[in-house]
């Protein structure tokens, strides 16, 4: 978020741009340990939008930014079972439809066809979207990063913002470990650490960091000339999410990268693995993908989402505080909304149409008016 807010606020010509960064590395947080998936298949038509748009730009990143982002669109897949998901998800297609993207309804059969694997055990339908896909986060962090740099903005790594200096609400300055900054001008895209930055103005930002796990599972291969619907194993980078229980998986050079969302778990800074969890995880997994019932984990490690209330993300300023802004609160999408999210806060704070986005959705102040739009597809 930071990088492309820079990138896009130079774009427009704005110049003394620091992008302050507490690590060694750029992207050393969530960015890094996400799965690195673009999809338009959420269930509310803003988000939708942030993601034809990113996936626009993603699509063609390469040529724009001359970075190669491995950005390989072998599709999602939903697979639903229950009643009420069914017709959630029948709303969600419709919706998806009417703008534009071109999501299938599917049946088991071709469900199982395309996830090889898979049980049909309570499978009733699927959705699917081939413009969905899996790309590399840091190069992508990278691609940004040079761009604004080349454009003049200055990146600061390990350097770490320790207040925020104000003048009767407004803001005046950053102090940071290597000194204070003066500006009027503050974007918060801290991610899970967002809440921590607002503490600093005196304000409440209703972002928690929760953990998630993602692990990788030694398969061995299948047997070369198997035709596709006899494979014990996923031969694409499809990535298949289980939705009522929201177990995810798809192929990882030869291995598989599979993860679960624990509700139980509290909010949390903790990015230790929880090997118990692989315990609640492994009845779920081996129940719809069998194959890795006996697979061995070569690695696991976790991040932390960064979630609000309703799952939305907040973009745009806060009233109170004239000159800071905020983007984050993504709830596990933010690396797959950069690119769209980064132009609109950039148009934002320079007073320019945002586009056809509602940005009602993502208002600081929606909060207090109780008006929020849930997204409901979160893995």
């Amino acid at each position: 978020m930071g990088v492309s807010v820079a990138y896009h606020l130079a774009r427009l010509g704005i110049q003394n741009i620091v992008l302050l960064e507490r690590e060694q590395l750029l992207g050393a947080g969530s960015t890094g340990k996400c799965a690195g998936g673009a999809r338009l298949q959420f269930s509310s038509e803003s988000n939708i939008r942030l993601s034809l748009e990113s996936i626009d730009i993603l699509e063609r990143f390469e040529d724009e930014f001359g970075q190669s982002i491995d950005f390989r669109q072998d599709g999602y897949m939903f697979l639903l079972s229950e009643t009420s998901t069914l017709d959630t998800f029948r709303k969600n297609f419709e919706l998806q439809q009417r703008l534009g993207v071109p999501v299938e309804w599917l049946d088991v059969d071709e469900a199982c066809r395309r996830a090889p694997g898979i049980t049909r055990e309570n499978l009733r339908a699927a959705t699917f979207c081939g413009r969905d896909g899996i790309a590399d986060p840091n190069s992508v962090t990278m691609g940004f990063a040079k761009a604004a740099q080349q454009l003049g903005v200055t990146i600061e790594r390990e350097v770490e913002v320790t207040g925020i200096g104000l003048d009767a609400d407004r803001i005046t300055e950053i102090q940071t470990s290597a000194g204070p900054i003066e500006t009027r001008i503050v974007v918060n895209a801290a991610g899970p650490w967002s809440h921590k930055i607002g503490q600093m103005v005196a304000t409440s930002i209703p972002v928690q960091p929760f953990r998630r796990h993602i692990f990788i599972a030694d398969v061995p291969p299948d047997p070369t000339g198997l035709a596709l619907e006899a494979r014990t194993s996923p031969s694409t980078r499809i990535l298949t999410i289980d939705f009522d229980t929201t177990f995810y998986f798809h192929r990882e050079s030869t291995g598989i990268l599979f993860g679960m969302g624990d509700p139980d778990e509290p909010s949390s800074f903790e990015q230790s693995v929880n090997w118990d969890l692989l315990v609640r995880i492994a009845p779920v997994a081996a129940r719809r993908l069998p194959v890795l019932a006996d697979a061995g984990i070569s690695t696991a490690w976790a991040g932390l989402y960064e979630m609000t209330p309703d799952a939305m993300p907040i973009i745009g300023p806060v009233p109170e505080r004239p000159g800071f802004f905020i983007i984050s609160g993504f709830s596990g999408h933010g690396f797959q909304h950069s690119p769209a999210a980064g132009r609109i806060l950039a148009d934002i704070i320079t007073d320019r149409s945002p586009g056809e986005i509602d940005l009602a959705p993502f208002a600081f102040d929606r909060f207090a008016r109780g008006n929020g739009v849930r997204e409901g597809n979160i893995v």
